[in-house]
Protein backbone atom coordinates (compact mmCIF):
# COMPACT_ATOMS: atom_id res chain seq x y z
CA UNK A 1 0.00 0.00 0.00
CA UNK A 2 2.72 2.45 0.91
CA UNK A 3 4.38 1.43 -2.36
CA UNK A 4 1.55 2.28 -4.32
CA UNK A 5 1.43 5.97 -2.45
CA UNK A 6 4.54 6.58 -3.33
CA UNK A 7 4.00 5.59 -6.75
CA UNK A 8 0.95 8.06 -7.27
CA UNK A 9 2.78 10.92 -5.44
CA UNK A 10 5.76 10.46 -8.02
CA UNK A 11 3.19 10.41 -11.30
CA UNK A 12 1.27 13.33 -10.03
CA UNK A 13 5.13 15.17 -9.81
CA UNK A 14 6.14 14.04 -13.12
CA UNK A 15 3.08 15.14 -14.57
CA UNK A 16 2.85 18.20 -12.78
CA UNK A 17 6.60 18.85 -13.70
CA UNK A 18 5.32 18.56 -17.35
CA UNK A 19 2.69 20.73 -17.28
CA UNK A 20 5.04 23.46 -16.34
CA UNK A 21 7.66 22.63 -18.59
CA UNK A 22 4.89 22.64 -21.86
CA UNK A 23 5.93 24.19 -24.65
CA UNK A 24 2.52 25.58 -24.96
CA UNK A 25 2.90 27.15 -21.96
CA UNK A 26 6.90 28.58 -22.34
CA UNK A 27 5.99 30.14 -25.95
CA UNK A 28 1.97 31.75 -24.94
CA UNK A 29 0.98 34.41 -27.24
CA UNK A 30 1.57 38.27 -26.81
CA UNK A 31 -0.71 40.41 -28.40
CA UNK A 32 -0.57 43.30 -30.31
CA UNK A 33 -3.13 46.04 -31.31
CA UNK A 34 -3.56 47.11 -34.35
CA UNK A 35 -5.84 50.32 -35.25
CA UNK A 36 -7.56 51.36 -38.60
CA UNK A 37 -10.42 53.64 -38.99
CA UNK A 38 -12.02 51.90 -42.31
CA UNK A 39 -14.07 48.39 -42.27
CA UNK A 40 -12.69 45.51 -41.87
CA UNK A 41 -14.25 45.06 -45.73
CA UNK A 42 -11.85 47.07 -46.98
CA UNK A 43 -8.21 46.67 -48.15
CA UNK A 44 -7.49 48.24 -44.60
CA UNK A 45 -8.59 44.68 -43.80
CA UNK A 46 -6.65 42.59 -46.17
CA UNK A 47 -3.49 44.38 -45.20
CA UNK A 48 -3.95 43.59 -41.61
CA UNK A 49 -5.08 39.89 -42.39
CA UNK A 50 -1.96 39.94 -44.07
CA UNK A 51 -0.09 41.42 -41.36
CA UNK A 52 -1.47 39.24 -38.80
CA UNK A 53 -0.98 35.59 -40.66
CA UNK A 54 2.07 36.29 -41.46
CA UNK A 55 3.06 38.05 -37.90
CA UNK A 56 1.94 34.40 -36.42
CA UNK A 57 3.67 32.45 -39.04
CA UNK A 58 7.03 33.80 -38.76
CA UNK A 59 7.02 33.78 -34.79
CA UNK A 60 5.47 30.36 -34.43
CA UNK A 61 1.93 31.99 -33.40
CA UNK A 62 4.18 34.13 -30.29
CA UNK A 63 3.39 37.60 -31.54
CA UNK A 64 -0.30 37.85 -32.56
CA UNK A 65 -2.59 40.45 -33.36
CA UNK A 66 -6.11 41.72 -32.55
CA UNK A 67 -7.62 43.88 -34.98
CA UNK A 68 -9.49 47.49 -34.57
CA UNK A 69 -11.34 48.50 -37.34
CA UNK A 70 -13.95 51.28 -38.27
CA UNK A 71 -12.35 53.57 -35.71
CA UNK A 72 -12.84 51.71 -32.47
CA UNK A 73 -9.32 53.51 -31.49
CA UNK A 74 -9.94 56.58 -32.84
CA UNK A 75 -9.93 58.58 -36.47
CA UNK A 76 -6.22 58.35 -37.90
CA UNK A 77 -5.54 61.91 -36.89
CA UNK A 78 -6.03 60.30 -33.32
CA UNK A 79 -4.29 56.91 -33.89
CA UNK A 80 -1.40 59.12 -34.98
CA UNK A 81 -1.20 60.71 -31.73
CA UNK A 82 -1.36 57.83 -29.72
CA UNK A 83 1.06 55.30 -31.70
CA UNK A 84 3.88 57.73 -30.39
CA UNK A 85 2.57 57.65 -26.92
CA UNK A 86 2.74 53.96 -27.42
CA UNK A 87 -1.48 53.71 -26.34
CA UNK A 88 -1.40 51.14 -29.65
CA UNK A 89 1.10 48.94 -30.87
CA UNK A 90 0.29 49.17 -35.20
CA UNK A 91 -1.58 51.49 -37.12
CA UNK A 92 -2.56 51.83 -40.23
CA UNK A 93 -2.82 55.66 -41.79
CA UNK A 94 -3.09 57.70 -44.83
CA UNK A 95 -0.02 59.51 -46.21
CA UNK A 96 -1.78 62.63 -46.33
CA UNK A 97 -3.18 62.20 -42.71
CA UNK A 98 0.42 61.55 -41.76
CA UNK A 99 1.32 64.88 -43.23
CA UNK A 100 0.11 65.97 -40.19
CA UNK A 101 3.46 65.03 -38.47
CA UNK A 102 5.33 64.96 -41.66
CA UNK A 103 4.24 67.76 -44.10
CA UNK A 104 6.88 66.18 -46.81
CA UNK A 105 4.59 62.57 -46.92
CA UNK A 106 2.19 65.12 -48.58
CA UNK A 107 4.22 64.20 -51.75
CA UNK A 108 2.00 61.00 -52.60
CA UNK A 109 -1.18 63.56 -52.75
CA UNK A 110 0.13 65.07 -55.32
CA UNK A 111 -2.36 64.82 -58.17
CA UNK A 112 -1.80 62.62 -61.56
CA UNK A 113 1.51 61.32 -60.32
CA UNK A 114 0.68 57.83 -60.70
CA UNK A 115 -0.75 57.25 -64.28
CA UNK A 116 -2.98 54.16 -63.71
CA UNK A 117 -3.71 51.28 -61.44
CA UNK A 118 -1.32 49.15 -62.37
CA UNK A 119 1.31 51.96 -61.69
CA UNK A 120 0.47 52.23 -58.50
CA UNK A 121 0.65 48.85 -57.45
CA UNK A 122 4.22 48.83 -58.21
CA UNK A 123 4.85 51.87 -57.13
CA UNK A 124 3.45 51.10 -53.49
CA UNK A 125 5.61 47.96 -53.70
CA UNK A 126 8.58 49.01 -55.04
CA UNK A 127 11.02 49.28 -52.17
CA UNK A 128 13.28 52.75 -53.34
CA UNK A 129 9.93 54.07 -52.30
CA UNK A 130 9.03 52.39 -49.17
CA UNK A 131 12.60 53.33 -48.32
CA UNK A 132 12.45 56.69 -49.36
CA UNK A 133 8.99 57.00 -46.91
CA UNK A 134 10.82 55.19 -44.10
CA UNK A 135 14.02 57.41 -44.16
CA UNK A 136 11.41 60.73 -44.07
CA UNK A 137 8.98 59.44 -41.33
CA UNK A 138 12.57 58.42 -39.60
CA UNK A 139 14.24 61.76 -39.98
CA UNK A 140 11.25 63.85 -39.16
CA UNK A 141 9.06 62.02 -36.41
CA UNK A 142 9.67 60.88 -33.51
CA UNK A 143 8.38 57.48 -31.39
CA UNK A 144 6.63 56.05 -34.09
CA UNK A 145 8.67 54.10 -37.37
CA UNK A 146 6.77 53.51 -40.95
CA UNK A 147 6.91 49.97 -41.76
CA UNK A 148 5.97 49.86 -44.90
CA UNK A 149 3.74 51.43 -47.71
CA UNK A 150 0.14 49.56 -48.79
CA UNK A 151 -2.87 51.24 -51.06
CA UNK A 152 -6.63 51.77 -51.43
CA UNK A 153 -6.53 52.48 -54.86
CA UNK A 154 -7.18 55.72 -56.50
CA UNK A 155 -9.59 58.67 -55.54
CA UNK A 156 -12.28 59.73 -57.59
CA UNK A 157 -14.74 62.63 -57.31
CA UNK A 158 -18.52 61.65 -56.28
CA UNK A 159 -21.51 63.52 -55.43
CA UNK A 160 -24.84 64.03 -57.26
CA UNK A 161 -23.32 65.28 -60.37
CA UNK A 162 -21.48 64.32 -63.27
CA UNK A 163 -17.94 65.31 -63.70
CA UNK A 164 -17.06 65.10 -67.24
CA UNK A 165 -14.01 67.77 -67.47
CA UNK A 166 -12.12 70.60 -65.36
CA UNK A 167 -15.10 72.95 -65.64
CA UNK A 168 -17.55 71.15 -64.11
CA UNK A 169 -16.08 71.30 -60.59
CA UNK A 170 -16.02 74.80 -60.88
CA UNK A 171 -16.95 76.63 -57.55
CA UNK A 172 -17.90 73.36 -56.45
CA UNK A 173 -17.64 72.68 -52.58
CA UNK A 174 -15.43 69.46 -52.36
CA UNK A 175 -14.43 67.83 -49.00
CA UNK A 176 -10.64 67.21 -49.32
CA UNK A 177 -7.40 65.65 -46.92
CA UNK A 178 -6.39 68.26 -44.89
CA UNK A 179 -3.18 68.96 -46.09
CA UNK A 180 -1.09 71.51 -48.05
CA UNK A 181 -0.97 69.57 -51.28
CA UNK A 182 -4.90 69.03 -51.76
CA UNK A 183 -4.98 72.79 -50.88
CA UNK A 184 -3.00 74.07 -53.70
CA UNK A 185 -4.28 71.26 -56.19
CA UNK A 186 -8.51 71.01 -56.12
CA UNK A 187 -8.00 75.64 -55.86
CA UNK A 188 -5.97 75.16 -59.05
CA UNK A 189 -8.98 73.31 -60.95
CA UNK A 190 -11.76 75.78 -59.38
CA UNK A 191 -12.99 74.19 -56.67
CA UNK A 192 -12.99 75.14 -53.03
CA UNK A 193 -11.60 72.63 -50.21
CA UNK A 194 -13.62 71.33 -47.31
CA UNK A 195 -11.52 69.50 -44.49
CA UNK A 196 -13.89 67.37 -42.18
CA UNK A 197 -13.13 64.44 -40.21
CA UNK A 198 -13.79 61.57 -42.83
CA UNK A 199 -16.55 59.93 -40.27
CA UNK A 200 -18.77 63.09 -41.02
CA UNK A 201 -18.64 62.98 -45.10
CA UNK A 202 -21.69 61.22 -45.11
CA UNK A 203 -23.79 63.74 -43.64
CA UNK A 204 -22.24 66.71 -44.86
CA UNK A 205 -22.61 65.26 -48.67
CA UNK A 206 -26.55 65.17 -47.39
CA UNK A 207 -27.06 67.92 -46.10
CA UNK A 208 -25.09 69.98 -48.78
CA UNK A 209 -22.39 71.28 -46.69
CA UNK A 210 -19.84 70.05 -49.63
CA UNK A 211 -20.83 69.28 -52.91
CA UNK A 212 -18.51 66.62 -53.66
CA UNK A 213 -16.32 64.26 -51.73
CA UNK A 214 -13.47 62.21 -53.40
CA UNK A 215 -12.01 58.68 -51.85
CA UNK A 216 -11.51 55.14 -53.71
CA UNK A 217 -14.89 53.13 -54.98
CA UNK A 218 -14.39 50.40 -52.34
CA UNK A 219 -14.02 53.22 -49.08
CA UNK A 220 -17.59 54.98 -51.33
CA UNK A 221 -19.04 51.60 -51.32
CA UNK A 222 -18.07 50.39 -47.88
CA UNK A 223 -19.39 53.52 -46.16
CA UNK A 224 -22.40 53.97 -48.15
CA UNK A 225 -21.70 57.02 -49.33
CA UNK A 226 -23.34 56.03 -52.80
CA UNK A 227 -26.53 56.72 -50.97
CA UNK A 228 -26.61 60.19 -50.57
CA UNK A 229 -23.53 60.65 -53.69
CA UNK A 230 -25.00 58.51 -56.29
CA UNK A 231 -22.41 59.53 -59.11
CA UNK A 232 -18.75 58.67 -58.89
CA UNK A 233 -16.78 60.26 -61.96
CA UNK A 234 -13.45 58.16 -62.70
CA UNK A 235 -10.95 61.35 -62.13
CA UNK A 236 -8.08 58.82 -61.07
CA UNK A 237 -6.83 62.31 -59.58
CA UNK A 238 -4.61 61.05 -56.84
CA UNK A 239 -3.58 57.66 -54.75
CA UNK A 240 -5.03 56.46 -51.93
CA UNK A 241 -1.45 55.65 -50.57
CA UNK A 242 -1.40 54.62 -46.69
CA UNK A 243 1.06 53.49 -44.29
CA UNK A 244 1.79 50.54 -41.71
CA UNK A 245 2.97 52.47 -38.47
CA UNK A 246 4.61 50.93 -34.94
CA UNK A 247 4.93 52.13 -32.24
CA UNK A 248 8.35 53.65 -31.05
CA UNK A 249 7.81 52.39 -27.51
CA UNK A 250 6.88 48.35 -28.90
CA UNK A 251 9.95 48.67 -31.20
CA UNK A 252 12.05 49.76 -28.99
CA UNK A 253 11.09 46.87 -26.29
CA UNK A 254 11.48 44.01 -29.34
CA UNK A 255 14.58 41.53 -29.84
CA UNK A 256 16.50 41.87 -32.92
CA UNK A 257 14.51 38.77 -33.57
CA UNK A 258 11.40 40.06 -33.48
CA UNK A 259 11.61 42.95 -34.66
CA UNK A 260 12.72 40.89 -38.51
CA UNK A 261 9.36 39.20 -38.13
CA UNK A 262 7.52 42.58 -37.86
CA UNK A 263 9.49 43.23 -40.85
CA UNK A 264 9.04 40.20 -42.74
CA UNK A 265 5.29 40.81 -41.51
CA UNK A 266 5.06 44.05 -43.49
CA UNK A 267 7.40 42.95 -46.73
CA UNK A 268 4.09 40.33 -46.90
CA UNK A 269 1.79 43.40 -46.97
CA UNK A 270 3.72 45.59 -48.70
CA UNK A 271 4.50 42.67 -52.01
CA UNK A 272 0.57 41.41 -51.62
CA UNK A 273 -1.97 43.96 -50.64
CA UNK A 274 -2.12 46.91 -53.81
CA UNK A 275 -2.92 44.34 -56.26
CA UNK A 276 -5.81 42.80 -53.71
CA UNK A 277 -6.82 46.57 -53.10
CA UNK A 278 -7.73 46.81 -56.95
CA UNK A 279 -9.22 43.95 -57.38
CA UNK A 280 -11.25 44.66 -54.42
CA UNK A 281 -12.10 48.21 -56.34
CA UNK A 282 -12.89 46.25 -59.60
CA UNK A 283 -15.29 43.92 -56.74
CA UNK A 284 -17.02 46.94 -55.39
CA UNK A 285 -17.49 48.69 -58.51
CA UNK A 286 -19.81 45.90 -60.27
CA UNK A 287 -21.88 45.92 -56.82
CA UNK A 288 -22.39 49.26 -56.99
CA UNK A 289 -23.35 49.41 -60.91
CA UNK A 290 -25.97 46.68 -60.15
CA UNK A 291 -27.63 48.77 -57.37
CA UNK A 292 -27.87 51.74 -59.91
CA UNK A 293 -25.13 53.71 -58.82
CA UNK A 294 -23.33 55.53 -62.15
CA UNK A 295 -19.84 55.77 -62.91
CA UNK A 296 -18.74 58.53 -65.22
CA UNK A 297 -15.89 56.96 -67.24
CA UNK A 298 -15.36 59.80 -70.33
CA UNK A 299 -13.48 62.11 -67.87
CA UNK A 300 -11.64 64.30 -70.01
CA UNK A 301 -8.63 64.62 -67.44
CA UNK A 302 -6.39 67.04 -70.02
CA UNK A 303 -7.51 70.12 -68.22
CA UNK A 304 -6.72 68.72 -64.41
CA UNK A 305 -3.52 67.02 -65.82
CA UNK A 306 -2.91 70.58 -67.61
CA UNK A 307 -3.16 72.49 -64.43
CA UNK A 308 -1.56 69.64 -61.90
CA UNK A 309 1.61 68.94 -64.10
CA UNK A 310 3.43 72.63 -62.99
CA UNK A 311 2.18 72.10 -59.38
CA UNK A 312 3.66 68.92 -58.87
CA UNK A 313 7.60 69.73 -58.94
CA UNK A 314 6.51 73.14 -56.94
CA UNK A 315 4.47 71.34 -54.27
CA UNK A 316 7.02 69.25 -53.50
CA UNK A 317 10.11 71.67 -53.44
CA UNK A 318 8.00 73.84 -51.00
CA UNK A 319 7.61 70.44 -48.62
CA UNK A 320 11.04 69.86 -48.97
CA UNK A 321 13.53 67.81 -50.13
CA UNK A 322 12.84 64.46 -49.30
CA UNK A 323 9.37 65.13 -51.25
CA UNK A 324 11.15 66.12 -53.91
CA UNK A 325 12.84 62.96 -53.93
CA UNK A 326 9.75 60.97 -53.38
CA UNK A 327 8.28 62.23 -56.77
CA UNK A 328 11.25 61.87 -58.52
CA UNK A 329 11.44 58.42 -57.45
CA UNK A 330 7.47 57.53 -58.05
CA UNK A 331 7.99 59.23 -61.54
CA UNK A 332 10.71 56.53 -62.65
CA UNK A 333 9.18 53.44 -61.72
CA UNK A 334 7.67 52.35 -65.04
Amino acid sequence: MLAGRIRTALLCTISAAAIFASPARAADPKHYSLGYDQPRTTAYGIGADLFAAKLSELSKGTMEIDQFPGGQLGQEPQMLQKIRTGDIDFIFSATANAATLSPQSGALSIHYLFRSEDHLVRAIADPRLVGAMQEMFGETVKDAHVLTLLTLGLRNLYGKKEIHSIADVKNLKIRVQATPTEDAMFPAYGAQTVHMPFGSVYTSLQTGVVDMAENGINVYDTNKHYEVAPIMSLTGHEANANLLWVSGKLWDSLTAEQKGWVEGAAKEVATKEPALAIALEAKSRAKLEKLGVKFVTDVDKSGFIKEAMPLQDKIAAGLGPHATKILEISRSIQ
